[in-house]
């Protein structure tokens, strides 16, 4: 598979394949060491890429921890404040009750806040954990709800303007962020 950031053009590459590697390693530790072990945790990856970020922390927490951590994976647009869609499917696929659970929701990009509050939504309409964690490969700034991510992989002071895309292997043929060219979002 070519890596589709051939074909959209960018301004700067953010993180290359090691440094992402480095930054999930790195926000796994830190997940363990906040939540002292990993009883009673999970990981929701949100569809797309944070999906594929989370079974990466997962497998990551699950070298070093015995047992390692469940994923579940979340479909937030039924929860979407911006894009309420009536009959919408929701295609998350979470096999474990998070009811009492330390959940971390993993995402690549947090931006202005709001696909972090239709995860939250999400979450809750499915149970009530005991505490919600937010971790993201790139924290861009600009938020228009007061929430902020746990572990973060890279700040990046962007302008409002800029679109910030991630790129994993599983997806996209390759593990790179870069900023995309105006004309390319």
């Amino acid at each position: 598979m070519t890596c589709s950031c051939e074909q959209l053009g960018f301004k700067a590459e953010i993180l290359d394949e090691s440094a992402m590697a480095r930054a999930v390693t790195r926000i796994s530790f830190e997940i363990v060491e906040r939540n002292k072990g990993t009883d009673s945790l999970c990981l929701i990856g949100l569809f797309s890429r944070g999906a594929v970020l989370a079974q990466r922390i997962a497998a990551k927490i699950g070298e070093v921890e015995d047992g390692g951590v469940s994923v579940g994976l979340l479909d937030i647009t039924p929860f979407r404040d911006d894009e309420r869609r009536a009959g919408t499917s929701d295609f998350s696929k979470i096999g474990f009750d998070i009811t009492r659970k330390r959940v971390v929701i993993v995402d690549d990009v947090i931006f202005t806040g709001r696909t972090a509050r239709a995860a939250i939504d999400g979450l809750l309409s499915r149970g009530r954990p005991t505490v919600i964690q937010l971790a993201a490969l790139i924290d861009r700034g600009h938020r228009e709800l007061p929430i902020r991510a746990d572990y973060v992989g890279k700040n990046l002071p962007t302008s409002r303007g800029e679109t910030v895309k991630v790129m994993v292997k599983e997806l996209d043929g390759c593990d790179k962020a870069v900023i995309l060219k105006a004309d390319s979002g």
